[in-house]
């Protein structure tokens, strides 16, 4: 833009300074019409003048007088031809100017023109640029169109796989509850099965405590049964060894078998409990 603009000043004062010239040579002529129409007049007055010294020729005073005035009048006509001949001299000066000014204008033109072929080539070369552009823009909005086409693709999937994700989760919470449903009836079964473990072993330890006071019994009568038999003596000692051990594992089979008997009533109370928590199937 800013070399257009320079352009056009250039042009502008070219055609001010032509126009200036032009004006200038307008006046030269009208000068130089003027100074040959005087010449013209002279002539006719020398014409005149001739034919008045040809017409007097007797007259020599008067033609000498008169040769004297015109001698003076061809003087200044001399003059006046040479000061017109300077002029003349200045004219074909002015002339030689006009015309280097002419082909300075010329090659200022020519100049110009080259200039304005230049921008005229690169607002061409614009041109294609923009249609290159055009065409970019063109295949990228294609481009994006299928981009957008396939984002819609996605989505839809996206959508459809995020109904089978749901569907999935449902399931899966489904499933969990089932499996929290197993684990709390698996866990009230590890309990039962702990407890029935614990009511076996408080059994065992019962057995135990029974078998303690059945010995504890079996060692009583054999004591006894000794005395009897040998009356008082020194296998008394012995005799009232074994009712001491037979007692003492009476009384202990006895708390045993008690403190057994009052657990197991807990466990049965417990499972019975955990039986009346447990879930209906």
């Amino acid at each position: 833009m800013s070399e257009t603009s320079n352009t056009s000043d250039t042009t502008q004062k070219a055609l001010s300074e032509i126009q200036a010239l032009m004006l200038r040579n307008l006046e030269l002529h009208q000068t130089v019409a003027q100074t040959e129409r005087e010449m013209c007049d002279i002539e006719r007055t020398h014409t005149k003048i001739s034919e008045d010294l040809l017409s007097h020729a007797g007259q020599s005073n008067v033609l000498a007088l008169k040769q004297t005035g015109m001698a003076q009048e061809r003087t200044a006509l001399t003059r006046e031809q040479t000061r017109l001949s300077t002029r003349s001299s200045e004219l074909a000066n002015i002339r030689t100017d006009m015309g280097r000014e002419r082909t300075t204008l010329a090659n200022q033109r020519t100049d110009l023109a080259v200039v304005r072929t230049d921008m005229a080539r690169g607002r061409t070369s614009m041109a294609g640029q923009r249609t290159d552009l055009a065409r970019a823009r063109t295949q990228l909005a294609d481009r994006r169109t299928n981009w957008a086409e396939r984002r819609t693709d996605l989505s839809v999937k996206r959508t459809d796989m995020a109904t089978e994700r749901n569907t999935l989760a449902e399931r899966r919470t489904d499933l969990s509850n089932k499996r929290t449903s197993l684990a709390t009836g698996r866990n009230l079964l590890a309990e039962t099965r702990t407890n029935l473990s614990h009511q076996r072993t408080e059994l065992a330890v019962g057995r135990t405590a029974l078998a303690f006071i059945r010995t504890g019994l079996a060692l009583f009568v054999l004591g006894l049964t000794l005395y009897r038999y040998f009356g008082l003596s020194w296998w008394s000692v012995l005799d009232g060894a074994l009712v001491l051990v037979s007692l003492v594992m009476l009384a202990s089979g006895g708390k045993a078998y008690r403190s057994a008997s009052k657990r197991i009533s807990e466990l049965k109370a417990e499972l019975a409990r955990i039986q009346a928590g447990a879930p209906q199937a």
